[in-house]
Formats: structure tokens, C-alpha cells, sequence
């Protein structure tokens, strides 16, 4: 029996998903708020957790760092009224098993259940035999948990794999962990750094010379290849290997033989490839700068790193790692991290990735020696500038609406909004923003006790402006439901979410124009009729 949450504000959905599981026989809770639902998770272990994105306290994406805590993680799976492709990207990026469109038929919203379940049966099977080595490599994001599971597969075959990365991601670490944890970790690891080797000498090192083979070759000599024998063969920046050098590589690749230069004899070599690059292969490949052939060959396995700025949550882990180390090193005592300092790491983008944060902890802690808490003031002026600079770039806006309504500023002396003259539309605009958003604004701020929250106040203008743009669009469309999307430019499912917010009353199409099984008309036979969602597929 698993154990699943729901997440999602929709009492009609949570009903029948969880009445439909519990005759899977699994264990089912659920939850309308992010929250709440990061509560209900934080004191028990589910296997998997069906999260909806638009929440009453927020983005249901912004929560999946919280779920994927701990060793063993749910499988997340994203239900949202809206057809993002971004919003998919960044969830299955974020480790979400799955993204699924509402309204949705209950056959394809299990279906990924089973199939989680499945997969995170074998998962646990796997780790249950073997711990995985990861000396080096910090963190608990859910981008690098996917990381480590694609590492721990790698180790347990005998593939090619190529490490994706950007520069200072980490990825001759993970490269030395496929090699530790797999059956060749008692023989050599053997780096090749490929941006280094002279172009005329690149052969000689990789593939051996013999004696007289060019000049200054006085005795035979085994090239990296033959190193590895029995071990793991690494390229780094494999990128600038040079094209003439591509090719013979590829045989070497393919057969496991070659020959040293100035030699008629083949000798074999029983290595294993991981490479490694910050570059874009594939569009190498487009433009002819690399063998087509040979990126094929050595992304058998594709590890992607993530940058730094991507897996943030991370950075305080590292940092408190590596300070120890570092004061360890220097024979100084341990230092602590004000929140400021903390924020101040947080803030900042990290171009050079866990490289840089490396190198700034190391100047920080050697120019504070006798200081026992470290401050802001203690960081290199560029990256204070620059950190400042993108926290006050990430601040929000005041209104954030796919529909493009937004102001360019509030002006409250003049209680006027001035706005975008240029909007794609081709109704009264500042009437419409006047009207939807100048007496709820005024309202929130004479009725609270305490002055609101950006978000409160926000998601308060918000809804306003969306009832409003409902009830011009419902007007100039003559309530028909084809004219409505095609003004608004909504997707289907996006507009019934809208109006079901929002209370709004709409011709809806016959029952023949949607699939039988849509959870869409589920719900609404459940408000018509409570015993029909009991039977119900």
C-alpha cells in the first residue's frame, strides 16, 4: 500500500482522485493549500504527491523544493488548468515525475501513478544494495538527487557517458563518482584534459609512441589510452579534441584497439569513457566542428548538471561544508554566517558556479581571520553590488497577469493609475483597470487591522482584474464559448478554472463535444448529483 497527498484547492477533484486511489488500495490525504500540504508532508512519508500549480498561498512549482526533501522523496506529480510549456520544463527539471492538464480524464491521471509507484519500487530496490559514494559532491535539491540517480545507473553499466555542464558545475566530480561506484573503482581514473594537449602531440598522448616515431620520441612510451586499462578514461572538455583526431578515436571507441604513433601493431586497451564538456555539442556537430558520429557514441548516457542559481537551496549547505574545510586548512577557528551573509550568497546568480563560491569563501575566510561571524561587508564589493542588484531585480511586480494588463507605475498622490497605451486591446483599458482594481485596492487598505503584504494586496488586484476581464470578455463574445477563447487567446481548460474562481455563470457545450471520461464533467455531475461521483470509473 502507498501512501499518496493531494494538493489542489478544488474539493471536487481532491474527492473523486482520492475515492479512485483508495480503491487501488492506497492511503490517501489531501490538502487545498501549499501550506498545509507541506505540513501534511513533512510528518509523513508519501510515495507520491499530485500537486496542483495555481494555489490559494502561491505557486505550487515554488513548493517542490520542500516536498523533495529528505533521502527518499515522493514522486511529484504537476495537475494545472494551464498549458504552460515553460511551467513543464521547469517542473520535470525541478524532479517532478509527470505534468498533467486539467480538466483530465481519471484514466490519465492514475495511469502516471502506477507508473511512479513502480519505478520508485525499483528505486528503493536498488539503493537497498547498494550505497552510492559521493565524496565531494553537496547538496539535497532535487536537481542533484536526479543527478545522483543517473549516476548510480551509470555506474552499473559499462556505457559512455557525457557530463553537460556549465563552467564550475562539478563535473569531474561526478565523473570520479560513476567511476567509484562502479566495478572498475580499484583500477585507475584517468583524466585527459583536452583543452591542454598540444594539437601535434595530441596522438602520442593519447594513443602511445615508439622509439624514432617523430623527433624527440627516444624511447617507446604508453599512451593515456593504455593507462586505463581496466579503468576509466576521462575526457574533460572533450569539445576541443581536434577533428583529425575525432575520427581515429571513434575507432578506438568502437573497437577498443589502436595503434601507437609510428607503430603497424594494434594493441587493445579495456577502458571505460566518461567525457565531459561546458560546450554545445549538437550544434558543434550542425555546424561541422564535431563528428556527428562520435556525439552520438559518447552520449550513450547524458548526465546535465545544473547551474548553481538553479539549485539555490544547495549554496548554505556548500558554503558551511567548504568553510569548515577551508578554516580546517588555514588552522583557524570555525566561523558562523549571518543571515545577511547567507542572503547576500543567495542572492547573487553565481556565474562561475560552485567554482566561484569556492574561490569567495576562500578569499572572505582568509581576509576575516580573527572576525567570528561573517557579514556582507566581508564579501568582495562586485559581488555585493551585484547580489543587491539581483535581489532588487527579482523583486515583484504589482500585478503579474498572462493577459498583458499590467501598469507601468501607481501613482498614489494623483489616485491615478497611468497605463500602457500600446495594450492588445481594443476596449476602454484604464477604465477597465480603474474599475477592477481602484476600489478593492482602496478596500484592502481600509479594512485590514494591519497593513496588507505585497502578496496579499497583489493577489487581491489580481482577482479583481480577472473578474472584470471575465465580464467584458463574456459581453463582447455574446457568451459564446469558441468567440471567447479566440478574443482571450485562454485555452479551454484555463478559461472554465477562471470562471469556476470566480463564480460566473456560462453556457457550457453539450456533452457530446468533450470525452465521457473527462474529470471535467466528473465534477460537475458531482454537484448535480452526489451519488454518481461514488460510482464513477
Amino acid at each position: 500500500m502507498a501512501r499518496v497527498l493531494i494538493i489542489d484547492d478544488d474539493q471536487i477533484i481532491c474527492s473523486v482522485l482520492s475515492k479512485k486511489i483508495e480503491r487501488l488500495g492506497h492511503e490517501v490525504q489531501y490538502s487545498h493549500t501549499i501550506s498545509n500540504g507541506i505540513e501534511i508532508a513533512a510528518c509523513t512519508d508519501f510515495d507520491v504527491v499530485f500537486l496542483d500549480v495555481r494555489l490559494p498561498d502561491g505557486n505550487g512549482l515554488d513548493a517542490l523544493p520542500m516536498i523533495n526533501k529528505g533521502v527518499m522523496p515522493p514522486e511529484v506529480i504537476i495537475i494545472t488548468g494551464d498549458s504552460d510549456p515553460d511551467g513543464a520544463e521547469l517542473a520535470i527539471r525541478s524532479g517532478a515525475w509527470d505534468y498533467i492538464q486539467k480538466p483530465s480524464s481519471l484514466k490519465s491521471m492514475v495511469f502516471p501513478l502506477i507508473r511512479a509507484l513502480q519505478y520508485r519500487e525499483k528505486r528503493k530496490a536498488s539503493s537497498a544494495l547498494k550505497a552510492l559514494k559521493v565524496n565531494g559532491i553537496i547538496g539535497n535539491s532535487a536537481r542533484i538527487k536526479a543527478c545522483l540517480d543517473q549516476v548510480a545507473h551509470a555506474a552499473d553499466s559499462e556505457l559512455s557517458v557525457l557530463i553537460t555542464g556549465e563552467t564550475g558545475t562539478g563535473k569531474e566530480l561526478f565523473a570520479r563518482a560513476i567511476h567509484d561506484n562502479s566495478d572498475r573503482a580499484g583500477a585507475r581514473f584517468v583524466t585527459v584534459d583536452c583543452a591542454s594537449l598540444p594539437e601535434n602531440l595530441v596522438e602520442s598522448e593519447l594513443f602511445g609512441s615508439i622509439k624514432g616515431a617523430f623527433s624527440g620520441a627516444v624511447s617507446n612510451r604508453d599512451g593515456l589510452i593504455m593507462r586505463a586499462n581496466g579503468g576509466t578514461l576521462f575526457l574533460d572538455e572533450v569539445g576541443e579534441l581536434p577533428i583529425a583526431v575525432q575520427k581515429k578515436f571513434l575507432r578506438v571507441l568502437q573497437e577498443h584497439c589502436f595503434r601507437k604513433v609510428g607503430d603497424n601493431r594494434e594493441i587493445k586497451s579495456d577502458f571505460r569513457l566518461v567525457c565531459a564538456t561546458n560546450q554545445d555539442l549538437e550544434a558543434m556537430s550542425e555546424n561541422g566542428e564535431f563528428r556527428q558520429d562520435l556525439h552520438f557514441r559518447l552520449k550513450a548516457m547524458h548526465v546535465e548538471l545544473p547551474a548553481l542559481r538553479e539549485r539555490k537551496e544547495d549554496i548554505k549547505e556548500i558554503a558551511m561544508h567548504h568553510m569548515n574545510k577551508i578554516c580546517e586548512h588555514y588552522r583557524m577557528p570555525t566561523k558562523g554566517m549571518s543571515p545577511e551573509f547567507t542572503e547576500a550568497l543567495l542572492s547573487y546568480d553565481w556565474p562561475g558556479n560552485v567554482r566561484e563560491l569556492l574561490n569567495t569563501l576562500e578569499n572572505v575566510l582568509v581576509g576575516s581571520k580573527d572576525e567570528p561571524i561573517l557579514y556582507p561587508q566581508h564579501l568582495p564589493i562586485n559581488l555585493r553590488i551585484k547580489a543587491k542588484q539581483a535581489s532588487l531585480n527579482r523583486e515583484p511586480s504589482m500585478i503579474d497577469s498572462p493577459n498583458q494588463l499590467n501598469f507601468q507605475r501607481f501613482c498614489p498622490d494623483d489616485d491615478d493609475f497611468l497605463v500602457d497605451n500600446n495594450l492588445p486591446c481594443d476596449f476602454d483599458t484604464a477604465e477597465v483597470l480603474r474599475t477592477s482594481v481602484e476600489k478593492p485596492f482602496r478596500q484592502t487598505f481600509s479594512s485590514s487591522t494591519s497593513f496588507p503584504t505585497l502578496r496579499e494586496l497583489r493577489e487581491v488586484t489580481i482577482s479583481a482584474m480577472e473578474k472584470k476581464y471575465l465580464e467584458e470578455l463574456l459581453q463582447r463574445s455574446g457568451a459564446d464559448l469558441n468567440s471567447a477563447l479566440n478574443l482571450s487567446g485562454l485555452s479551454r481548460a484555463r478559461f472554465y478554472e477562471l470562471l469556476k474562481k470566480h463564480s460566473m455563470p456560462f453556457r457550457m457545450p453539450s456533452s457530446n463535444d468533450l470525452e465521457e471520461t473527462a474529470l471535467f464533467h466528473t465534477t460537475n455531475i458531482h454537484r448535480n448529483n452526489e451519488a454518481s461521483v461514488a460510482c464513477a470509473p
